[in-house]
């Protein structure tokens, strides 16, 4: 028997999580992290730790009569998440928030926590996979490729991997979902949300603008060849790749295909400019804790449920991979990670950066 702390969203699968540790003989304990209530009278309650949330979670606990706790890390979540956000956004970057949170609050932070009281592991609702081989630590995308996480919980590592229990990396959400309503949990028929979660109403503009109002300043809008073509009003209104609301018209589609912070320019071209033969990527983590080789073969996913593509990745320096795709790829945001896979084992990732 191991003591497992179980990190409760108050949703159905980190419900089911706590019924399968405790089912398995395990001492277990529920917590929910407070993250964030908005400043002053932008109140934005996160749906990771609402009121609501917080009860689906306790109700849960009651259920299967074992502890549990709120711990608050407001201080923590602004300064890991919501500064982080509202500054790539500022930068000409597109973050990813969950992102961030999963590396620095729930697998930090919140880790550090359990390992602090005493439990033997943290156990969480997230679909992946992780395996010993009895020399290392190994991560796999979810056996439900629809749900799969994998993708924004590619920074851990040997570390942390050694510490964590993902039970629903190889199920599917139908099958947790039977699992709930069988165990007849409070939280069986609760939906699920894709929105940000601190940004429930998905206006992100006005969030951001609400935290860097300095950023929101006008500046032009041009071509590839530095043709003055319109103005801009703030560099977090635009997002590579966006084609509405340039306010320029030139006979031809236009798009965002590169924001320059520096500079304080929007540059626009031909859809044709959006794909990339290769890209940079900095801030690189590995799950063995080092690459495979200066120069390996993978497979390559550039953003969030985006299939993935063929690539080689050249190390170039401490924590930066050069990938070269096989084919020219588009949908690359700067900002968001590209996460290199072997087949479904997952080798690492990092930032995109400017082109």
């Amino acid at each position: 028997m191991a003591r497992v702390m179980v990190a409760m969203s108050g949703g159905v699968d980190s419900s089911v999580v706590a019924a399968m540790m405790q089912h398995a003989g395990h001492d277990v304990t529920g917590v929910t992290m407070h993250l964030w209530e908005g400043d002053g009278d932008k109140m934005v309650e996160s749906r990771c730790c609402s009121m609501e949330m917080v009860s689906g979670a306790r109700r849960v606990c009651a259920q299967l009569g074992i502890p549990y706790y709120v711990f608050n890390y407001q201080k923590d979540f602004k300064k890991h998440v919501i500064n982080y956000f509202a500054d790539e956004y500022a930068h000409g970057m597109t973050p990813n928030p969950c992102l961030a949170c999963n590396r620095d609050l729930k697998f930090r932070v919140l880790l550090e926590r359990a390992e602090m009281l005493g439990f033997d592991a943290l156990a969480t609702g997230h679909y992946v996979r992780n395996e010993y081989d009895g020399q290392q630590w190994h991560m796999y995308r979810s056996a439900d490729m629809r749900k799969d996480q994998s993708y924004v919980l590619h920074m851990l590592g040997q570390k942390e991997l050694s510490h964590l229990m993902f039970p629903l990396g190889g199920m599917t959400k139908p099958e947790v979902r039977a699992l709930a309503s069988q165990l007849e949990l409070a939280t069986a028929e609760r939906p699920e949300s894709q929105d940000i979660c601190f940004v429930p109403d998905r206006d992100y503009r006005s969030f951001v603008r609400s935290q860097r109002p300095d950023a929101f300043t006008g500046g032009d809008i041009v071509d590839t060849a530095g043709n003055k073509l319109g103005e801009h009003q703030g560099i977090p209104l635009y997002t590579v790749g966006q084609r509405r609301g340039l306010g320029i018209s030139v006979g031809s589609p236009l798009f965002v295909t590169h924001i320059d912070a520096a500079t304080n320019t929007v540059v626009v071209g031909p859809q044709a400019d959006l794909r990339k033969p290769r890209i940079n990527v900095d801030r690189v983590t590995y799950v063995a804790g080092v690459p495979f080789d200066n120069e390996f073969r993978c497979e390559v996913q550039s953003r969030s449920h985006a299939p993935t593509a063929s690539a080689t990745a050249y190390v170039t320096g401490d924590g930066c991979v050069e990938i070269v795709f096989d084919e020219p790829q588009d949908g690359i945001s700067p900002g968001q990670s590209a996460v290199m896979y072997r087949g479904a084992e997952v080798i690492g990732g990092g930032r995109i950066l400017a082109q």
